[in-house]
């Protein structure tokens, strides 16, 4: 069986690590083995929390949505109700901009979903 040399791939494959650690303190940037381990513990710090980005997002939205719609007499969930009673279909991201950059727009909204909650 022939000799394989693997002095070059070892090389790129432990550069690309060190390189993925830069920034990182102590051994972990400079140190192959603890550069790795760190560096696998970060990607999984970074897919789980690529997921809770999404989690905290919303409920920002739903906290900026019910401090506007309490400003016009309706609680989050009056609120969202009357939103599904009168066909407005605009999701919580948009509706928390809505309720932070144009709260007269907005304000017209909650009047609509009061107004198909008592209807």
């Amino acid at each position: 069986m022939p000799r394989v040399k693997r002095s070059v791939a070892a090389r790129k494959k432990r550069r690309k690590v060190l390189e993925q650690a830069r920034g990182y303190w102590g051994l972990k940037h400079s140190s192959y083995r603890r550069a790795k381990e760190q560096v696998d513990h970060s990607l999984v710090y970074a897919y789980r929390d690529r997921k809770v980005r999404k989690r905290t997002m919303r409920s920002l939205w739903i906290i900026r949505i019910n401090a506007a719609a309490r400003q016009h007499g309706l609680s989050y969930n009056q609120f969202v109700a009357g939103c599904r009673k009168a066909e407005i279909e605009l999701d919580r991201k948009v509706l928390a901009d809505l309720a932070v950059s144009d709260p007269a727009a907005f304000g017209v909204i909650a009047e609509q979903a009061k107004a198909a909650l008592q209807g």
